[in-house]
């Protein structure tokens, strides 16, 4: 079992066109930008659906649903989950 955060970005048709490709954007850059990919288990599920479809865009963090995610929210969502190291 793995210690590392695992982010599911739902790519269901609801989420997407609601705008998760913008949260995924915002996800691999802040990852990259920060050298972090290979910190994390990265989940991208074109078929999932959390029964949120309404409330989407839905990102998953360790088990945790956020609904109505927009770039600006997923970017506190990554700082909260990936705080700065001293």
């Amino acid at each position: 079992m793995s210690d590392r955060p695992h982010i599911t970005i739902c790519m269901g048709s609801s989420c997407f066109a609601r705008g998760n490709e913008k949260n995924l954007a915002v996800c691999e850059k802040f990852l990259a930008d920060r050298g972090l990919r290979d910190e994390i288990d990265l989940e991208l599920a074109a078929s999932l659906c959390t029964g949120n479809c309404a409330k989407g865009p839905v990102v998953i963090v360790d088990g945790q649903t956020y609904t109505g995610v927009d770039p600006l929210v997923m970017n506190d969502i990554l700082l909260k989950t990936f705080p700065a190291r001293a």
